[in-house]
């Protein structure tokens, strides 16, 4: 399994492999880019089908980090940190506390937060042997209530106010009033969204691979339930995507009749050439990791102090990222994806 010559490996700094027979440990740590600070970011536990594919995670996953903080305007770099195993049948104290140790051998380069198959406990247990681990700290979260570290309260919001951002640029208001949002997904991100945009008075439509998230919306938010197949293709003003990536692909683009994309979800494009396709459609993208920002700003703020209102303030620039891009995107003719790259790296690369 090569490294250096792996299609997702771009410049990456530093790529750890942890092995510890005892507990059963098998992780990989990326370190894209530093440039800008540590790099932060979530560690996943995933039973992969290959090792292979969780070095294709680590790297590309990494990289996103890099761009998702740069364009927050955060002092982070990009990681990623990846444990194979089912975290339902292998997650156990003692893998935790050796990738504690693991991390801790890194000395800071990279800070882990909680991602697919992780917790706050399991990164409590974690930090018994390491300090680099963030979002574990009880506080006031930004929407008034007591916080354990969990992010989606601040990636919802975020996501509103960049959805709010995109829909005044495309539609020229940013009342949302009577505006119709096909979210794709009502988990924990996407339910606080769609609680946001039903108290702006928008009119929701919802999926989700799970009926009772489903059943939820439409009973606490009036929300109107739709299959699968139908959320994509809906005739509304926005659609939100809040579950899965690789949703903006050759088979869904053609048919979406939304003007404006705006969710939560990673890596929504499924190849770069679908940011063209989209474009070319009219409709307006906002780039995921400029408009999902919020739970990485939420978790930077946990470890160098805050309060919640600083936190709010820096997430709402969120819109005035997506102007910049929106503003570049319209001079250039360019694509909004690749605009919000370029903007990216004009951010963390040294000059």
């Amino acid at each position: 399994m090569s490294v250096f010559s792996h299609i997702e490996f771009d410049h990456h700094e530093q790529v750890n492999f942890f092995h510890d027979e005892a507990s059963g440990l098998k992780a990989i740590v990326a370190v894209h880019n530093s440039n800008r600070g540590p790099a932060l970011g979530g560690c996943r536990m995933w039973n992969y089908a290959s090792d292979e594919e969780a070095l294709t995670d680590a790297l590309r996953l990494s990289k996103g980090m890099t761009y998702k903080s740069a364009l927050a305007n955060l002092a982070l770099g990009g990681g990623k940190s990846v444990i194979i195993g089912n975290p339902r049948q292998h997650k156990t104290e003692a893998l935790l506390e050796m990738m504690g140790r693991c991390l801790e051998s890194m000395g800071g380069r990279y800070i882990a937060a909680e991602d697919s198959g992780t917790s706050v406990p399991d990164l409590k247990i974690m930090n018994r042997n390491t300090k680099f681990v963030a979002g574990i700290t009880e506080r006031p979260g930004i929407d008034g209530l007591l916080s354990n570290g969990d992010p989606s309260p601040a990636t919802a919001y975020g996501t509103f106010i960049g959805l709010k951002a995109t829909v005044k640029h495309r539609l020229g208001t940013d009342n949302l009033k009577g505006l119709s949002v096909a979210i794709q997904g009502v988990g924990n991100v996407g339910y606080r969204l769609a609680e946001h945009l039903r108290e702006a008075g928008a009119t929701l439509y919802v999926n989700d691979i799970h009926q009772e998230y489903v059943d939820k919306a439409v009973k606490q938010l009036g929300a109107i339930a739709v299959s699968s197949q139908e959320i994509l293709t809906l005739d509304v003003d926005v659609l939100a995507p809040c579950a899965l990536g690789a949703i903006l692909n050759d088979d869904s683009i053609p048919n979406i009749k939304a003007s404006v994309i705006a969710g939560a979800s990673n890596n929504q494009l499924a190849a770069s050439r679908h940011d063209m396709m989209l474009k070319e459609r009219g409709i307006l993208y906002a780039p995921d990791f400029a408009i999902n920002a919020g739970g990485i700003i939420d978790i930077f703020y946990d470890r160098v102090g805050h309060t919640p209102q600083k936190v709010s303030q820096h997430i709402e620039t969120i819109a005035d990222t997506l102007d910049e891009i929106f503003r570049r995107s319209d001079a250039n003719n360019l694509p909004t994806g690749m605009v919000a790259n370029t903007l990216a790296e004009e951010r963390f690369q040294k000059r």
